[in-house]
């Protein structure tokens, strides 16, 4: 008999059995044929030759050398037994002894519902297969500090877990780890022994324990890169040691700790291979994989890299509503051939003279004339009997029941039970017999029993939860109209119950009145009643409760006639005589427990014995003692069951089981029950049992028993097993099994159709057809010992209750109903029924089926012991894009190492792939303990599948396969070749039939006429075309007027200037800058201020004294060494020749703390400019002409990059000029304005327009309102503000901060009605989730909601678009992303699928025009194109400022010209993309309004697929993903998408989130994330305009700096 040994008592397989090839067989062979293989392999690698084509060329070569395997001696492959195992040397391990008891042992805790010794082996072959294909999967990066694994038994009592699955998953024998010992131990086995017997081990390896002299020469070249062959693909790679080898039972040194050489260690076989540090595309260009990360995305793209692919010559249309891409159906496909099904009838039942005319008729008859004939006998915990109750006690009891119940709960004239109402039985399954009692006897009140489970809750901190399916038995109760339950006073006990003693209202269930159903509690009938025992009719008996694949949990009502059918259908099937004995090991509340043990035992006077489950769990083979004690004639058990006493049936010998004429096997109709019947059979045949008395069965909740086996004759051949091809049954078609033994699936009959019934095969889709001979179908029953219904749930019984065949023309095949049974089977020889699986575990692939258990089973093949906790494993499928994706989740061992887990993965991956040709999607392993449990133990796959989707399993191992099971993706388009053709030449204003895409603001319109101006005694715009003759001529015609008002936190007006003060700030400020600081006309001088009135003063000190003023942002003194580099680089680029700051930040520059990250001795002059002595300058500097430069405006742009533009005099005063009518600007006007002042449109309004149009401007530092949220808003409501600016990060402070206090703001007064206009000042699409939610929130404090609007700059121009007082109010329309992607602007419904919303970025200001250009021909777009927007306008930048003048780069993004059209016209280059659109709406002038639309910056765009995609829109998505994703970002590496996500809530959640994003980035933007990386919150960098700094983060991953949660590698 084969042995189970699970820690491997297996003796190695004979090295060339393993794999075609050893390293010692490889050394061997000549040179040349060597360097052919590293050649082919470094084709493969590079993705010159396919996987295939690499296979074929390495078999030619080898072909000579190959050893011929087909002939080997059998007795290599000997099957491992007892006899095998060589005696162990003294330091190889455990005595064998012991090793055999522990393997034993271990097999009892997986679920041998899967075992199957051929199956095990066709794994190990599909194994062996993949190792010869060598995959390469990178391991994830996971922080040590996370998934502390649970305790097993912190979260329920050991046992209530264990193994022992009611569904679960324990079937699949210990005897598939031998066979998988063998080829799963090997590779280990070999770097041992290959690494401890080389001479020439690498030079690096010192450690080794033979110490044997190290020579180094050509010679140990081929044997590293051999090793590090098997390095990569055995992933112990990672990893520094190898685990000592405990199968092989060779004497070696265990201790020895054996190193690799560290040119191995953590590469992937291409670098290890060349043995260099490659960089990180191969081909010397890009980063030096020397970090983790990038070595495991190099390890990522090696395994995902393919052939080129021939250039497509159609590209995916963006019009085309048909996104998948449909797969070509295979012409070899096979397809079913034979003829229609036949129905198939069963055997007529029988009519007996005696049988009852009800079956409460026949406990009345037990109960009066065999009043002492046992009908119960219950065990208590330890298997031994706890009593008996007999057929007297079982009809007195119930008679009182059904009296108490009707008449004794309620009043007389009032009951609250009447005959039909349903009732809920709650009794655990330890206690059958008040569960007969309560049965009965609501049977014999003419109640509906409806039996539950008892919900078990669990208290976790405060919160109840219930168990899995729990709510969904509320669903039952609730569509049965339940309103009382019955069950016993120790249940009632143990309920929960809320602090004044009343049970607690369990989630989703209707309110309940509990009734104890205790004898003491029950009223003896009075003398003249007498239950009424009607004749049975179609009212419902009884309620059986079934949940569906979803989870829904329905009650299937079966009629009192069928009950009684189905009794004697059962009766005459097996042959029940009264009197005999049956052990019941069943869940006696439903399905065979049920309609054996409690109902068919009665009718026929039979003696049930009910092993309870916690018995079995205590003691697997007490049913087997049972059956020996009591010479019982039937037993009813689960594959489970048998196999648990088969693990166990040493310790027991006297057993026998030869009274047995029957076993039936309940889940029989599961495809891998053959192999425990058949183990089982193997060692009890010696202890009596007949091979003929094993009897498998199917049922189904909705037609009962479907069909089952006979007893056989003594020496009667026994049923014949079908092997059917597996490919074959994936597309629903019955082949033999000839060609490829690794992927069959053996299936034993489950016998005849039971009596009386008609069973047809259907197709399980669409219309109910009649399948073909040889076609698998869904199997539907005609009879009348079905069920009827689902109980109130009309609508879904029509489909399953009421189905009539019909055949291949379409037409009905007769009148009668069938039922659908939910199992998938065919009708084999001999009208035997075979079931192959159940459509609750189909998973529809790409067109094909595969079954849940299937996989299960292949996946417990494949040698779990170290890290499946009792082999408790779920597969289920999602729908993600348009298909099926295969989940597949287990639990882990608490000992189980990252090493063995990962490794386990991705074996799964592998036989799975290889045995049943699909691809997984995800593979998770959660702590042991942690899957939601059915009531008897097994995982609850629906809720399992809702915690995976809702992010919820929180897994402690994650593996994603997108890449290779999502074969449905759009083609890649293909870019059209750039040209200006014909079509392209303009007609006015139209390119190839559509309006150009251009748009302008009004005229500037300058007053000409100087009289005219002194008349009206405005400040003469012309003459002053410089800001500091303004502030002069201010100073002198209005000094008292406050140009500047600073607010700190509490909201004190702590400094304001007039127009005469700054003026005089500013003469101090030359003054000191002329004498102190030696500084010539034209220098460049930095402004360090925080924000302020003295920066504003500064700066116009620089004018003043002919300067060029460079605004910075001050270094954070609490953060000195991340902001003070880039302060330095600021000054060491514009060539500083002074700094101009506060005395606080002159003493921090020179700190010592700032030495540690700058070289504080090379600043330039420093100048405190806090006390300044009382000097004017000897003039003041006015420049010559106003194209000289006024200032320079440095800004970090989200790409990383550091530019300056400059801007001249002629460009301030335009752009204030433009800014002043747009926004209706004068002295009489106050702006409140919470910006940064350090570049941009913010320091414009903050240190510029005030000077320039006399407007008073309250200036809120955004840093103030981090310190005080409700400053800002309050300020505008106390000054009662107008117009205000702001940035998104303190819009977003305000909505994230003050959402939910708007009342306390309300009670404090705060009212912004006088708001007209709050204009966000950004450089980015408009954030129109945010400005809307903004909007919603402070609706209630008077906020207009056409108040809050965007503006829009970039680096050429500062000033774009501004939402001023005139013009219409912004638009927002609805765009189709899809088309987005291929540069295309097409406008549809709100709410469409796809659709994204995008709102105008301000109405185009004053002097500017705006064009979409196509940034590769340069040429002019029509309107429905997105293009790079360029603008003209007199205040764009003059250039950057660079080091050295690139002439070229400047001349590119600031005066440039179309390729045609209007060539004459030059045009700054904004680097977004964007697109403008003619709306219904009128501007000033009476014109139609156009619309700029910005949709994102160039530089960050993704091209992806051939697409163009946004980063945002993708993080958008991700966000939306799982509730503690607090912040994303993407970017791409060599082809990858990389998903960054910041973790809100526990760490625990990390894993949860890999699958979550993946799947919306599928979803919605058909990509395939390549690696998902779970960082901390505040990881993503963001600047202070509040946007994503994504390459930044794209350089601190690539350089390993981000110090991940978790970061996945998707294969």
């Amino acid at each position: 008999m084969p042995v189970s040994g699970a820690e491997g008592a297996a003796p190695s397989l004979h090295p060339r059995v393993r794999c075609g090839f050893t390293m010692a067989d490889l050394a061997a062979l000549p040179k040349e044929v060597r360097e052919q293989l590293a050649e082919l392999e470094l084709e493969l690698s590079e993705g010159d030759i396919t996987q295939k084509g690499y296979e074929k060329k390495k078999a030619k070569l080898l072909g000579p050398y190959i050893p011929q395997i087909q002939n080997v001696d059998p007795s290599v492959q000997q099957t491992p037994g007892p006899s095998s195992d060589p005696a162990p040397s003294p330091d190889a391990g455990p005595s064998s002894s012991t090793r055999h008891h522990r393997s034993h042992r271990s097999g009892g805790a997986r679920d041998d519902r899967y075992r199957s010794d051929i199956h095990t082996e066709a794994v190990q072959a599909a194994l062996a297969k993949h190792k010869e294909e060598k995959m390469a999967l990178p391991m994830p990066t996971k922080r040590r500090s996370a998934f502390v694994q649970s305790p097993v038994d912190n979260c329920t009592p050991p046992d209530t877990s264990s193994a022992s699955e009611d569904e679960g998953s324990l079937r699949r024998q210990a005897a598939l780890s031998a066979a998988l010992a063998q080829s799963l131990q090997s590779p280990d086995y070999w770097i041992n022994r290959s690494l401890q017997s080389s001479s020439t081990s690498s030079s690096a390896s010192s450690t080794l324990s033979h110490g044997e002299q190290k020579s180094q020469g050509p010679a140990q070249q081929p044997q590293l890169s051999l090793l590090a062959d098997v390095l990569a693909h055995t992933r112990i790679a990672e990893s520094s040691s190898v685990p000592p080898d405990v199968t092989s039972s060779t004497s070696q040194d265990r201790g020895s700790r054996v190193d690799m050489p560290p040119i191995v260690r953590g590469m992937s076989r291409e670098q290890s291979r060349s043995s260099m540090l490659d960089t990180a595309d191969g081909r010397g260009q890009g980063v030096p994989v020397h970090s983790r990360v990038s070595t495991k995305i190099q390890q990522l793209l090696n395994t995902l890299k393919r052939p080129k692919r021939p250039p497509l010559s159609e590209f995916f249309l963006d019009d085309s509503e048909e996104i998948v891409e449909v797969p070509q159906p295979d012409p070899n496909t096979p397809r079913p051939e034979g003829r229609q099904i036949i129905p198939v009838k069963g055997e007529p039942l029988g009519v007996v003279s005696n049988w009852p005319p009800a079956l409460q008729a026949a406990l009345a008859r037990w109960g009066a004339t065999q009043a002492k004939s046992p009908a119960l006998t219950t065990l208590d915990h330890t298997g031994k009997p706890l009593y008996t109750l007999t057929y007297g006690k079982l009809w007195s009891r119930s008679l009182k029941l059904a009296y108490t119940l009707l008449n004794k709960l309620g009043t007389k004239n009032d009951p609250i039970l009447k005959p039909g109402d349903r009732v809920a039985l709650v009794y655990p399954n330890n206690d059958p017999g008040m569960f007969w009692v309560a049965f009965y006897g609501c049977l014999l009140a003419e109640v509906i029993p409806v039996p539950i489970e008892v919900p078990l809750t669990r208290k976790v901190g405060e919160i109840i939860n219930n168990d899995a399916g729990s709510q969904q038995i509320g669903f039952l109760l609730g569509s049965c109209g339940v309103g009382l339950a019955l069950t016993s006073e120790v249940c009632l006990k143990g309920l929960p119950k809320t602090p004044n003693g009343e049970i607690l209202q369990f989630k989703g269930w209707p309110r309940l009145k509990w009734v104890v159903t205790d004898t003491k509690y029950l009223t003896k009938p009075s003398k003249d009643w007498q239950p009424h025992i009607p004749t049975a009719n179609t009212d419902t008996a009884y309620i059986e409760y079934k949940a569906s694949k979803e989870g829904t949990v329905m009650g299937v009502a079966v009629s009192k006639i069928s009950m009684l059918t189905h009794c004697q259908a059962l009766t005459q099937a097996c042959n029940y005589c009264e009197g005999e004995t049956l052990v019941n090991v069943l869940d006696f509340k439903k399905d065979m427990g049920l309609w054996h043990g409690v109902l068919t035992s009665v009718m026929n006077r039979i003696h049930t014995i009910s092993v309870p489950y916690a018995v079995m769990k205590a003691c697997p083979l007490s049913w087997v003692q049972r059956v020996h004690i009591h010479k019982a004639r039937v037993a009813l058990v689960k594959c489970r069951d048998l196999h648990w006493a088969m693990m166990a049936h040493r310790d027991q010998k006297d057993t026998n089981l030869s009274s047995l004429r029957m076993l039936i096997v309940g889940d029989g109709a599961n495809p891998w029950s053959v192999s425990s019947c058949d183990a089982f059979l193997n060692v009890f045949q010696s202890h009596g049992l007949k091979p003929e008395v094993i009897c498998p069965c199917a049922s189904s909740p909705e037609a009962l028993t479907v069909a089952i086996r006979r007893p056989g004759v003594r020496g009667a051949p026994l049923p014949a097993r079908a092997i059917l091809s597996m490919a074959g049954l994936s597309h629903g078609v019955i082949r033999v099994n000839t060609e490829d033994k690794n992927s069959a699936l053996t299936v034993q009959d489950v016998g005849h159709v039971m009596p009386g019934a008609l069973m047809c095969i259907v197709k399980p889709d669409g219309p109910p057809m009649l399948c073909k001979t040889d076609e698998i179908g869904e199997i539907v029953l005609n009879s009348r010992a079905g069920g009827t219904m689902y109980y109130g749930l009309p609508g879904v019984t029509k489909n399953t209750f009421e189905v009539i065949p019909v055949n291949s023309s379409g037409a009905p095949i007769g009148e009668i109903p069938f039922t659908r049974t939910g199992l998938l089977g065919f009708v084999g020889p001999g009208s035997l029924v075979f079931v192959v699986g159940r459509i609750e575990g189909l998973m529809m692939v790409s067109g094909r089926r595969h079954n849940a258990d299937d996989l299960v089973a292949t996946a417990l093949a494949v040698e779990p012991v170290k890290t499946v906790y009792r082999g408790r494993i779920v597969v289920f499928s999602v729908t993600v894009f348009y298909d099926e994706r295969i989940v597949i989740v287990a639990e882990q061992r608490p000992d189980a190492s990252e090493e063995d887990s990962f490794q386990w993965m991705s074996r799964v991956l592998q036989a799975i792939d290889g045995i049943h040709q699909v691809g997984l999607f995800c593979l998770a392993l959660v702590p042991a303990n942690t899957l939601p449990k059915t009531p008897l133990g097994g995982i609850h796959v629906s809720e399992t599948k809702q915690h995976f989707l809702e992010g919820s399993l929180h897994p402690c191992n994650i593996l994603m396969c997108p890449h290779t099971c999502v074969t449905n993706l759009p083609k890649p388009r293909q870019k059209q070749p750039v040209g200006v053709g014909p079509a392209s030449i303009m007609v006015g204003n139209l390119v190839a039939g559509k309006r150009i895409a251009q748009a302008a603001g009004r005229e500037l319109g300058l007053i000409e006429d100087q009289d005219l101006v002194r008349k009206l005694s405005m400040w003469p715009t012309v003459m002053h075309q410089f800001l500091s003759e303004a502030l002069q001529w201010r100073a002198q015609t209005d000094p008292d007027h406050v140009l500047y008002v600073l607010l700190n936190a509490k909201g004190v007006a702590v400094s304001t200037a007039t127009c005469l003060q700054l003026h005089k700030r500013a003469e101090k400020v030359a003054a000191a800058l002329m004498e102190r600081g030696g500084i010539n006309t034209g220098d460049n001088v930095v402004l360090l201020y925080p924000p302020g009135i003295d920066l504003i003063g500064s700066f116009y000190g620089c004018l003043y004294a002919g300067c060029i003023p460079v605004t910075v942002r001050p270094p954070h003194p609490q953060n000195l060494s991340a902001t003070l580099p880039t302060v330095r680089m600021i000054i060491d680029v514009s060539k500083a020749a002074c700094i101009l700051t506060t005395q606080l930040m002159m003493k921090i520059l020179r700190s010592k703390e700032a030495a540690a990250s700058v070289n504080i001795k090379t600043w330039p002059t420093i100048i405190d400019t806090d006390d300044l002595p009382r000097r004017r300058p000897p003039q003041i500097y006015k420049p010559p002409t106003a194209e000289m430069l006024a200032y320079l405006d440095f800004s970090v742009s989200t790409t990383g990059m550091l530019t300056g533009v400059k801007i001249s005099h002629a460009a301030v005063s335009t752009l204030c000029r433009s800014i002043k009518l747009q926004c209706e600007l004068y002295s009489s006007r106050q702006i409140a304005i919470c910006l940064d002042p350090y570049c941009g449109l913010g320091f414009v309004l903050w240190c510029l327009c005030s000077v320039y149009s006399g407007h008073q401007s309250i200036l809120i530092p955004p840093m103030e309102v981090e310190i005080s949220l409700p400053l800002w808003l309050s300020a505008l409501s106390q000054y009662k503000i107008r117009d205000t600016f702001c940035s998104y990060s303190v819009m977003e402070l305000c909505t994230k901060g003050l959402g939910t206090q708007t009342e306390i703001l309300k009670a404090r007064g705060v009212n912004l009605s006088c708001v007209r206009s709050c204009v966000v000042v950004a450089e980015e699409r408009p954030r129109l989730a945010l400005t809307q939610s903004f909007s919603k929130l402070f609706k209630d404090l008077g906020l207009s909601p056409r108040a809050v609007s965007t503006a829009f700059g970039s680096r050429v121009n500062l000033a774009i678009c501004l939402q001023g007082t005139a013009g219409p109010d912004p638009s927002t329309v609805y765009v189709d992303m899809k088309s987005l992607r291929h540069d295309r602007v097409r406008l549809v419904e709100r709410g469409a699928p796809q659709s994204l919303p995008l709102t105008e970025s301000g109405t185009i200001l004053p002097g500017v025009r705006v064009i979409i250009v196509n940034p590769e021909t340069r040429g002019p777009l029509g309107d429905s194109h997105l293009g790079e927007i360029w603008v003209n306008s007199p205040h764009s930048a003059s250039g950057y400022y660079t080091l050295y003048g690139e002439e070229s780069l400047q001349a590119d993004h600031f005066n440039t010209r179309l390729s045609f059209g209007e060539p004459h016209t030059l045009w700054a280059r904004t680097g977004y993309l964007g697109f403008v659109r003619r709306t219904e709406l009128l501007d000033a002038s009476g014109d139609r309004h156009d619309a700029l639309f910005v949709v994102g910056s160039l530089d960050e765009t993704l091209e992806l697929r051939g697409l163009r995609y946004h980063p945002i829109d993708i993080e958008t998505s991700v966000s939306r993903a799982h509730r503690s994703i607090a912040e994303s970002a993407v970017f791409t590496w060599t082809n990858l998408l990389v998903v960054v996500s910041e973790l809100a809530g526990s760490e625990q959640e990390a894993l949860d989130l890999v699958p979550l994003v993946t799947n919306v980035v599928l979803e919605e933007h058909h990509l395939i994330v390549g690696v998902v990386v779970i960082v901390d919150p505040g990881v993503i960098p963001i600047n202070s305009r509040g946007e994503k700094q994504r390459m930044h983060l794209r350089d601190s991953f690539l350089a390993d700096q981000l110090d991940p949660i978790y970061v996945a590698y998707n294969m």
